[in-house]
């Protein structure tokens, strides 16, 4: 699968790179509009190293970014799953915080936390956290009935278990979504980079364009991919070990029934 998502990269990568020189050499323009070969060799040769390291910072707060943006759609999720009043408002709210665009919203973010850490965290978790929210609320609000009906049958029923069973029948939609929602992230990071930040291979992107060197760029654009698709896979093979793990085995003598596991109790699937 890792070898499947670079391969991907690379031809696109290397597909864009072709048309931007068929460009070049078509319409014969100057190195100082798009930079031939051998100027895209020895900007990657001066500038690699280093920012193979802003890529890394970059994906490192991206992460983190990621993982805030989860947990705040998770907990908006749970708590606007419902349908009263209180419920309503929450969705109400998150969906008018996400219509402004984050472009108008971030120098805000910077006058207020300055061009640090904290900044770019909020701004990557701002851009991904919409779809995650969409879905964690559409898993969380959406009764799995005939299996509910059980629980509540037999006065088991908590909202801890609730969550819990929808999360676990939705659980393959749940993981697809987290994992398209990482490349915001990143994409997120590096705006917020690119905006104000001092750090991070958006920063240097936005010196390089203040320099008109297009073949630094190239450079930063190939390493994104790269980590971008490692991010990716891992969330992929995550995803696809948390459905092995609880999706029951069909047939056989050994099969088992579906469980959730919920606060140390192993709770059966009825169906």
């Amino acid at each position: 699968m890792l070898h499947r998502r670079l391969y991907q990269f690379l031809l696109v990568y290397t597909l864009g790179l072709g048309l931007l020189l068929s460009f070049k050499y078509l319409l014969d323009l100057s190195d100082y509009v798009i930079p031939g070969v051998q100027d895209i060799r020895k900007a990657a040769t001066s500038v690699f190293f280093r920012y193979l390291m802003d890529t890394l910072d970059t994906l490192s707060v991206a992460v983190v970014g990621h993982l805030i943006a989860i947990l705040m759609a998770g907990i908006v999720g749970i708590i606007g799953r419902s349908a009263s009043w209180s419920g309503a408002f929450i969705r109400a709210a998150a969906y008018n915080i996400q219509a402004y665009p984050i472009v108008a919203v971030a120098p805000i973010i910077f006058i207020l936390f300055g061009d640090g850490m904290v900044s770019r965290l909020l701004i990557a978790a701002m851009i991904c956290y919409f779809p995650l929210l969409l879905s964690f609320i559409g898993v969380f609000a959406e009764p799995v009935t005939d299996i509910e009906h059980f629980y509540t049958a037999t006065g088991r029923m908590n909202w801890r278990l609730q969550i819990g069973i929808r999360a676990f029948e939705n659980m393959a939609k749940l993981t697809t979504v987290i994992t398209g929602s990482a490349t915001l992230a990143m994409v997120g990071t590096i705006v917020a980079e690119f905006i104000a930040a001092t750090a991070g291979i958006g920063h240097s992107i936005r010196i390089a364009l203040y320099q008109s060197d297009l073949s630094k760029i190239l450079v930063a654009l190939f390493l994104i991919g790269i980590f971008n698709s490692l991010y990716l896979f891992l969330l992929e093979w995550i995803g696809k070990r948390i459905r092995v793990r609880l999706d029951p085995p069909t047939g056989g003598r050994g099969a088992r029934r579906g469980r959730l596991i919920l606060k140390g109790k192993e709770i059966r699937n009825p169906i």
